[in-house]
């Protein structure tokens, strides 16, 4: 998975710009921005207020090109106006972690590095300017510098010493995550995020739990940062977690779909609307900066699965209770409340983990419930209440397991 990095640029500045101080966000200036098809390449401008520190680095596997700025305040800067070029499949920015802001550029086409470059003085623009290549020589040139990975865990280990079963004499772990955030918003409808409707009600669902007694409740983030989806995991393993909930509100581009949905883990998705629904999900991973060629290891398969076989039918039954108290606290749910599929979120072997999607924002029905304060705090009691009746089975079960 090693590469060669394509280009990195600490920090580049250039005549006067050296004497300037870099203080407050660089805002990008949308009228000087651009993105278009040049001399069988493509070129992208990002006009800045101010010079800041930036790298620039491709990546392979799926093809992306990836732009760090310390820091960029990119609102008022559409996707839509990136649409200029047909070998760029798709543009992301936003947030990346504290002090960074980043941009991604899908490619549809081996396109490497040809030059980057900083123009400072009165106007500051960086230009990056692409030209074809061979898939091979892509590949070769594609990789980001370690210090492009600052916010990725060391991979976490599902066979590490085996978390205790949680046995009703300590209060239940539950890890909340509330999907997307940062760089990447996740479904959007008229103005409304997916990230910031479900970091909002997971605080809701946390103050719930906590008050019911009986829970210590962490959240994979608390604010609208982004998190790597493996980052997420291997912070649920840190706390202790004898649960795993991820919380989120898709949209869909064609087609109907209302109501809340639980998901567990399978490699074979229940239908291709679920399938298409993870890989939207797992682009958290594309996001982060990571090459994402697998490898096989067999062992590791094996004793994951070997894990599994206990995990995957609490998991089941978490996921029932959630379909039977979600009945009773908000009403109807979707045509098919359980269903599965490979969220790359519920992989931990040594947890039972759950996805809700609480509702599609692509449904008027659904938008109006998840901007209720009302709906979402019976929701967030649904949930509890799952909860509960999970853990004092799973409690018991655990018990006679011991006999």
């Amino acid at each position: 998975m090693s590469r060669i990095l394509a280009v990195f640029i600490a920090l580049i500045w250039g005549g006067t710009a050296a004497a300037q101080v870099l203080t407050g966000l660089a805002r990008v200036d949308a009228g000087a921005s651009s993105l278009r098809d040049a001399g069988g390449g493509v070129e992208l401008v990002l006009g800045l207020s101010q010079p800041v520190p930036y790298r620039v680095f491709t990546l392979d596997a799926p093809r992306r090109l990836v732009l760090d700025f310390s820091t960029v305040d990119w609102t008022g800067l559409d996707a839509e106006a990136f649409d200029g070029s047909e070998a760029v499949a798709g543009v992301t920015m936003g947030a990346f972690r504290p002090g960074w802001s980043r941009m991604v550029l899908e490619l549809d086409a081996p396109l490497i590095v040809a030059e980057a470059g900083m123009e400072t003085g009165e106007d500051v623009t960086v230009t990056v300017r692409l030209q074809p290549a061979s898939a091979e020589d892509f590949a070769l040139a594609a990789g980001a510098p370690a210090s492009a990975l600052f916010s990725l865990p060391e991979p976490a280990k599902d066979m590490e010493a085996p978390h205790r079963r949680q046995d009703g004499s300590r209060p239940v772990v539950v890890v909340l995550d509330p999907g997307h955030g940062g760089i990447d918003p996740g479904a959007e409808r008229d103005g409304y995020r997916e990230a910031d409707l479900m970091l909002t009600f997971a605080r809701e669902l946390r103050e719930v739990l906590q008050r019911a007694g009986g829970f210590e409740v962490f959240m994979t983030r608390d604010d609208d940062i982004f998190v790597p989806l493996e980052m997420r995991v291997s912070l649920a393993r840190m706390a202790g977690a004898d649960v795993f909930i991820s919380v989120h509100a898709d949209a869909l581009a064609e087609g109907r779909a209302q109501g809340a949905t639980i998901y567990t883990l399978a490699e074979e998705a229940t239908d291709v609307a679920s399938e298409k629904l993870a890989e939207r999900h797992d682009r958290g991973d594309l996001l982060a900066g990571v090459d994402l060629t697998e490898q096989d290891d067999r062992v590791a398969h094996v004793l994951m699965d070997m894990a599994r076989t206990e995990t995957a039918p609490r998991a089941d039954r978490l996921a029932d209770e959630l379909v039977a108290a979600l009945t009773q606290s908000i009403g109807t749910l979707h045509k098919r409340p359980r269903m599965e599929a490979s969220f790359s979120v519920l992989k931990a072997a040594d947890i039972p983990s759950v996805l809700v999607e609480l509702g599609f924002l692509s449904s008027d029905r659904d938008r109006e419930k998840l901007l209720s304060e009302d709906w979402r705090g019976r929701a967030a009691e649904g949930i509890r209440d799952a909860l509960i009746a999970w853990s004092r089975a799973d409690a018991e079960e655990a018990e006679l397991l011991r006999q």
